[in-house]
């Protein structure tokens, strides 16, 4: 039986060990990924936390994963992802509805965003890192 419905871009939602599903408290901002980390770090590097964000303009920092792949999906808009690779080289990939991209684990990561974009994100979030862009 389901527990209810829920607004993605206000409750993320934990995918944890066992399959589970777990909506989580309404985000509130960067804090909010403190107090997620510590309420599932017992599901390690295999608890993918899934969220929707809309963007209005470029990120402010880099952000990278250590120990996880994540999925960076468009659904509405456009914005281009910048990826700094080991060798300090920056790719750009430009995304629009329907398409996605992958952070590899320990790759950094911003975005570019002209007008409005919203995209899914599907992060291994445990050891999350970032820094003024």
């Amino acid at each position: 039986m389901s527990s209810g419905s829920y607004d993605l871009s206000e409750r993320p939602i934990h995918l944890g060990l066992n399959a589970t599903a777990l909506p989580q408290p309404p985000f509130t901002g960067m804090e909010w990924y403190e107090a997620y980390g510590e309420r599932h770090s017992g599901d390690g590097a295999e608890g993918r936390l899934v969220s929707w964000h809309s963007f209005s303009e470029s990120w402010e920092s880099w952000e990278m994963h250590p120990v996880g792949s994540e999925v960076v999906l468009c659904v509405d808009g456009a914005f281009t992802l910048i990826q700094e690779g080991a060798d300090g080289q920056h790719a750009r990939h430009t995304l629009h509805p329907g398409e996605y991209a992958i952070n590899a684990p320990g790759v950094w990561h911003t975005a570019d965003v002209e007008a409005r974009a919203t995209a899914v994100f599907i992060t291994a979030g445990e050891g999350t890192r970032h820094r003024p862009r």
